[in-house]
């Protein structure tokens, strides 16, 4: 019976976006982390290059932790609905300072920018519509 509750938090409409994210964010630390090169057209070659990829790894991990804490616990869901919606306006608004003065990227990161907008505006109208008392 518990492990039904747990399937049908995860699935709540109202939950959607932490659920997305943190499957989602998780992933793209341990490919941020170990294999940068994966999906993205870089070289990670000095400590330097991979200390910045790791700790990116680690703040990835970080908010992904907070939103399962949101999902899973009533007193969190606020907070880690809030820090959502700023974590993915935050990547979108860098990727498309980045579009206009950089050029367009490949196209993972443009699918990215769409989701990032996606799940940042779909917290906000969670935020706005279930407020925790």
């Amino acid at each position: 019976m518990h492990y039904r509750n747990n399937i049908k938090i995860l699935f709540d409409l109202r939950n959607l976006h932490l659920t997305i994210s943190v499957v989602i964010v998780a992933l793209v630390a341990i490919i941020y982390g170990f294999l940068p090169n994966l999906l993205f057209d870089v070289t990670v070659i000095t400590p330097d290059e991979n200390s910045i990829f790791k700790a990116l790894m680690g703040l990835y991990f970080s908010f992904a932790t907070l939103w399962v804490l949101g999902l899973f616990n009533k007193k969190y869901w606020q907070m880690a609905t809030l820090t959502n919606f700023l974590f993915m306006f935050g990547l979108a608004f860098g990727r498309i300072v980045s579009l206009c003065l950089d050029g367009f990227p490949s196209p993972v990161f443009l699918f990215g920018t769409i989701g990032e907008l996606t799940l940042g505006c779909y917290a906000l109208y969670q935020l706005n519509n279930h407020k925790i008392k």
